[in-house]
């Protein structure tokens, strides 16, 4: 497609941008209308909403528009994941200059709608506006099918802390990309397009779990919100978390013990929850510490002792442009 959004125009980026979509059995009314229909089975809707800036969150010399679209429906659809519901749709909210090429915005709606599919949700309708700064806001939808939800306010006291997915991939590949290079590629494309275990957050609400969360902005810091919910501390064992020899090999490079990446890197999306400890758990998940009565503040601790801060804080020092 040639030309910008500007001469495309408000009513043709919209055609075009809902040309690309698909649909899903949940979707009754789609783009088009007032307002999309989606159903709710149970009469509940989980319910998040996310902003990707561009300079802050995502930078067009990174990442392609397409990479864009993935990482801004995935980030949004594990929240719906991380309280135990399955992701139904998601809609778009996008604010571009009039001199951005046409096709940076189709290759957008293009990761949105490919990365809802691997969720199954859908795209299902949004609004764009003009404006100086590419800003893509997300509001994301989903079903508890009669389950409860899952909060980060359960966690009792005996617990085990459990993780399914990447941890400290996306601030590896943010390091390699900070440095000016593109590989070991594993970790460049796991910070461009995490990939949510969506279908775990369900599993996970299946087999009793009494808390949980997704690691967006890092495991200690994801943990510590559900140690304040739940009024207890948590604490991690260092060696019952594994870290890849690549990530090692990164960090070796770069002078960072990985072990900062996996506690404090976040945009994995890792799905971490806290379970009673006579429930027997999958493969998939890896029991990495326990639930303790708190010692004074709630608070999460590393093998007993605390650990220093970190992860992401959008008005903190570290909430600055990749």
């Amino acid at each position: 497609m040639k030309g910008t959004v500007g001469e495309l125009g408000e009513f043709g980026l919209i055609r075009e941008l809902t040309s690309r979509l698909t649909t899903t059995p949940a979707v009754r009314i789609g783009p088009g209308d007032d307002a999309a229909v989606v159903t709710a089975p149970d009469r509940r809707v989980v319910a998040s909403t996310d902003i990707l800036l561009e300079g802050r969150h995502f930078r067009r010399d990174w990442s392609t528009a397409y990479d864009v679209g993935r990482k801004a429906a995935a980030q949004n659809l594990a929240d719906i994941a991380a309280m135990g519901a399955v992701p139904t749709a998601i809609l778009l909210g996008l604010v571009v200059p009039a001199e951005l090429p046409a096709t940076w915005a189709t290759e957008l709606m293009d990761g949105l709608r490919d990365e809802c599919q691997v969720a199954g949700a859908a795209v299902v309708g949004g609004d764009v506006v003009r404006g100086d700064t590419i800003t893509v806001a997300i509001t994301a939808l989903g079903d508890l099918r009669n389950a409860e939800p899952v909060t980060r306010g359960g966690a009792q006291p005996g617990d085990v802390v459990a993780v399914t997915g990447w941890l400290g991939w996306s601030a590896a590949g943010h390091a390699v990309l900070s440095r000016g290079f593109r590989s070991p590629r594993a970790f460049v494309e796991a910070h461009r397009r995490p990939e949510p275990p969506y279908h775990a957050g369900p599993a996970a609400a299946g087999l009793g779990a009494t808390a949980m969360t997704d690691v967006s902005d890092g495991l200690v810091a994801d943990l510590g919100h559900i140690a304040e919910a739940s009024k207890v501390r948590i604490d991690l064992r260092s060696a019952k978390i594994d870290i890849p020899s690549q990530m090692s090999d990164i960090g070796t490079a770069v002078g960072v013990d990985p072990m900062q990446w996996v506690l404090n890197g976040g945009e994995d999306h890792a799905i971490v929850a806290t379970f009673p400890p006579d429930v027997k758990l999958p493969a998939r998940w890896k029991v990495i510490g326990e639930v303790l009565n708190p010692s004074a503040l709630p608070q999460v601790t590393v093998d007993g002792a605390p650990w220093a801060k970190g992860g992401w804080d959008h008005f903190g020092d570290n909430g600055e442009a990749e």
